[in-house]
């Protein structure tokens, strides 16, 4: 088998394609290569098509393990379920995708990415992306692309384009661009309070390299022979339009014109009203003009219907500048916020919410083993904040089973996650698990952002000492010809029937999260940049609201939220603390009733209910860890006797003997003649041999004298002990 092998050079990195070897049975596949990462992505169409009203596009990302030379865990060995990064890339892959195939196209696609082999200093989601509009060119779909995605990084004050992993960590800004032709169709941002120009500015240096990566697509399309097949529409029927604009434009419009009315109502008027026309209609099916089958009629109707209605929502916000629900373009809608709302059981909870939509927030406060582990390729190895958002079917006055979180639900509460995780303090002041569970208890738009800010507000009750607050607000925007609008705080149906969902997250400094999805093929720089600038009030004009519920986190913890201690030892002697099969740390925890994690770094964090039984582990713990020096005097109490000496336990958790020849000046016939079990001497460190054993003697050391006094080390309590 011989493949087809090019490259592209692009910021002085080398990316390697190679087309017509693998996958041959799929439409089109390239494997994608840069450094050590590998992927192979292949795009199928099937020629059925599903009777659907939206393009039934799947898009998949696999990890494979042993991309990373790692065997899988658990009883069976291998991968089961995609980890929730693999399903937050198959959505990156998604969402510039579905914008650019024909919004009248209903045949099956799907789109695979594998992930063959990690190189850690090129993550692999960027070329997933790329290379899925490679594939979707070489099956000879029909797509508005090439399409190409970059990331592009913040080091000091410079732009790089795809960092990698070390260096997202390091940077102050982790930031996706996808484009077309015609712009930029999607944006994922997570960044460290970014002021709105730098922002932009990351943006447009990122669609640059975009470009590039398009010309390089287009050329290998030359290069190969293959033409790019450009969509065109279908002819339809268009008597069912032609009839529904006559017969119902004015009665839509007239709905749309009452911004009085609420949701419900808004929407029940609707439904009547294609009802109506429903009915109508069925009495004419013998009519020539309306070539319609009875059987389809309803669900065609329902599809020419929603079209209209879109068209006149579109067309009042561009003539007339007002929006269904009145309000004017910039308008944010009635916002209410309140926090600890709930009993202390639950650490900290809270509740917001922006027109109809509500959002309960809650946050538990756990130790650092409640970290979640990460078995999949990313480098990290554990998570210490978890975001988590449910969405139930009565959120939008709905019935359907309750199943696990679906791609959705995962995608939007790693956003908030993102949000959130610049202001968090920091692990040595403040070393609990954090865990923040949104739900959505009803949903008229913008939910995620709702999280953002519901979130806020609650780990500010549970007393989580927040570098600042966060908001969040979603950015909408219709294109119709050259007219744009751009819409702040949008509803359900803009987002519905719009062109743009846009979420700008941030402090009053900063941004700390972007997402934007497309429904068009693309929009310039320009237009993103007046987006961002617009979102800065609202976010601000929400943060003033949210101040007005809680401006600083809670002096106290919930009684029923974990005490913790955390304080530094030197890493060499973690292995004295943990002890023999664990032996001496398992003792600790029974004696104290405490939870001890021991970091590499030798952070030590104890956590207890009860904050006099978490420092006494901590005192027994640095008496562990405390060198002893020849010459100190100390006093302690006998632990043990046997015949050759007593043990005395100079510090807490560790012990030295007395030989019996150290126990008096004259001879010693049995060392209960002297000392016996739970007295109290003083004694002077003789020696400390080569196997680290602590040699004590009794001679020449004056008893009851108190022994020495040595100041109690300072502990660092992360919180309040009382």
């Amino acid at each position: 088998m011989e493949g087809k092998n090019t490259s592209i050079t692009f910021d002085g990195r080398e990316i390697r394609l190679t087309t017509g070897l693998y996958a041959p049975q799929a439409g089109g596949a390239v494997m994608i290569e840069c450094g050590d990462t590998s992927l192979l992505v292949t795009a199928t169409k099937t020629t059925r098509k599903q009777p659907s009203d939206f393009l039934p596009l799947i898009c998949d990302y696999e990890e494979k393990l042993y991309a990373a030379g790692r065997i899988p865990g658990g009883f069976m060995r291998r991968e089961g379920r995609p980890p929730e990064r693999a399903t937050l890339i198959a959505r990156l892959i998604d969402r510039p995708m579905r914008p650019l195939f024909p919004a009248w196209m209903r045949d099956e696609i799907q789109i695979v990415a594998s992930c063959l082999s990690l190189d850690e200093r090129v993550p692999a989601d960027v070329l997933g992306v790329t290379g899925a509009s490679i594939a979707t060119l070489l099956a000879e779909i029909p797509f508005y692309g090439p399409m190409a995605a970059v990331r592009v990084g913040l080091i000091g004050d410079d732009f790089i384009l795809n960092p990698s992993y070390r260096e997202i960590e390091k940077g102050d800004l982790d930031i996706v661009v996808a484009g077309s032709p015609e712009g930029i169709v999607m944006i994922e941002a997570g960044a460290n309070q970014l002021s709105e120009q730098d922002t932009i500015e990351a943006i447009d240096f990122g669609y640059e390299a975009v470009t590039e990566l398009i010309k390089a697509q287009e050329n290998l399309l030359k290069d190969l022979g293959i033409n790019q097949i450009k969509p065109s529409e279908p002819e339809e029927d268009k008597a069912l339009a032609t009839y529904l604009e006559k017969n119902c434009t004015k009665p839509i419009d007239l709905v749309l014109k009452k911004f009085d009315q609420s949701k419900e109502n808004r929407d029940l008027e609707l439904d009547k009203i294609e009802l109506e026309v429903q009915s109508k209609i069925d009495s004419l099916k013998d009519d020539n003009q309306l070539k319609v089958l009875t059987s389809e009629n309803e669900k065609l109707i329902h599809s020419d219907f929603k079209k209209l209605t879109k068209k006149l929502m579109r067309s009042q916000i561009i003539n007339d500048g007002k929006r269904v629900d009145g309000r004017d373009l910039d308008e944010v809608r009635n916002i209410s916020a309140s926090a600890g709302i709930l009993p202390k059981r639950v650490h900290g909870s809270a509740l917001f919410q922006r027109g109809l939509t509500q959002v309960l927030s809650t946050t538990t406060l756990g130790t650092p083993s409640d970290a979640q582990e990460m078995d999949d390729l990313n480098p990290s190895t554990e998570k210490t904040y978890l975001h988590h958002y449910n969405f139930p079917p009565y959120s939008v006055g709905e019935t359907r089973p309750m199943r696990t979180p679906g791609r959705r639900e995962v995608g939007h509460g790693a956003l908030a996650e993102r949000a959130i995780i610049p202001v968090l303090p920091g692990k040595e002041t403040f070393p609990y698990v954090l865990r923040v569970v949104s739900e959505v208890l009803s949903s008229n738009g913008s939910t995620s952002m709702g999280s953002v800010c519901g979130s806020t507000l609650s780990l500010l009750d549970a007393g989580v000492p927040l570098k600042a607050p966060v908001s969040g607000t979603a950015m909408g925007l219709i294109k119709e010809g050259k007219e744009i609008r751009i819409l702040t705080d949008i509803q359900g149906i803009e987002d519905f029937l719009g062109d743009m969902d846009f979420k700008v997250a941030g402090t009053e400094k900063g941004i700390t999260a972007l997402q934007m999805d497309m429904k068009i093929t693309g929009l310039p720089v320009s237009v993103i940049s007046d987006a961002i600038k617009k979102a800065r009030p609202a976010r601000l004009h929400i943060l003033e609201k949210m101040q007005k519920a809680i401006d600083k986190p809670q002096e106290s913890l919930s009684p029923h939220a974990p005490r913790l201690l955390s304080f530094r030892i030197d890493p060499e002697l973690i292995g004295t603390v943990i002890g023999p099969g664990g032996r001496t740390i398992k003792g600790i925890t029974e004696r104290t009733n405490t939870k001890i994690d021991i970091e590499d770094g030798g952070i030590v964090t104890i956590a207890s209910h009860d904050g006099a039984a978490a420092e006494e582990a901590q005192k027994i713990i640095e008496g562990l860890t405390r060198k002893v020096h020849e010459g100190e005097i100390f006093t302690g109490v006998v632990t043990r006797i046997i015949p050759i000496g007593a043990f005395v336990e100079i510090l807490p958790g560790k012990e030295g003997m007395v030989h019996i020849s150290q126990l008096s000046e004259a001879r010693v016939e049995r060392v209960e003649d002297v000392v016996r079990q739970g007295d109290e001497v003083t004694v002077r460190v003789r020696e400390i041999d080569s196997r680290g054993r602590i040699n004590l003697t009794l001679r020449g050391v004056g008893q009851n004298n108190g022994g020495m006094s040595y100041p109690e080390p300072t502990p660092t309590p992360v919180a309040p002990l009382n």
